[in-house]
């Protein structure tokens, strides 16, 4: 994932382009690796960790009645996360996640390893669902994973 990171970071500064993230289930690791590369704070503006429903509320301007009527796990979710972090951040991108990396917290319609990525820039905000099936450190790496892959090509398709 470093080298997805380095990567990303050029694209970055190429495009004279700013990154945020505000995160839940994946718990700062999408930031940890961005903030791996050196230089990283010349694109890198910063992150919200909002792990709890008062957070997303409060800190990544989710709205109240989204998490009532979608719940914390939800593509609404993740975008409001996204499009909050943007305005929160004064960013160019946000990347945000929110999931049931387990082993607990399932139900019978969100199980264990149901993600939800957000995406905000100023072209749109937009969402993707994963399905992921391994042990809770290895679903919360995999989204960070899939986090990175989605903003190289979402910055690959602004050339």
């Amino acid at each position: 994932m470093r080298e997805l990171s380095q990567i990303i970071g050029e694209m970055l500064r190429e495009r004279k382009l700013t990154l945020g993230c505000v995160e839940s289930a994946s718990g700062g690791i999408i930031s940890s690796m961005i903030t791996e590369i050196p230089g990283s704070s010349d694109y890198f503006k910063g992150a919200i960790v909002s792990y709890s429903n008062q957070a997303k509320v409060n800190l990544a301007g989710v709205s109240k009645e989204t998490l009532e009527k979608f719940g914390a796990v939800s593509p609404r979710v993740a975008e409001e996360m996204a499009r909050g972090g943007r305005k929160a951040l004064d960013v160019d991108i946000c990347i945000s996640d929110t999931g049931i990396a387990g082993p607990g917290g399932a139900t019978d319609k969100k199980p264990v390893g149901l993600f939800y990525l957000g995406l905000s820039h100023k072209d749109g905000t937009f969402n993707r669902r994963l399905n992921l099936t391994g042990n809770r450190e290895q679903n919360r790496k995999a989204a960070t994973e899939a986090a990175l892959l989605w903003l190289k090509e979402y910055l690959s398709g602004l050339e």
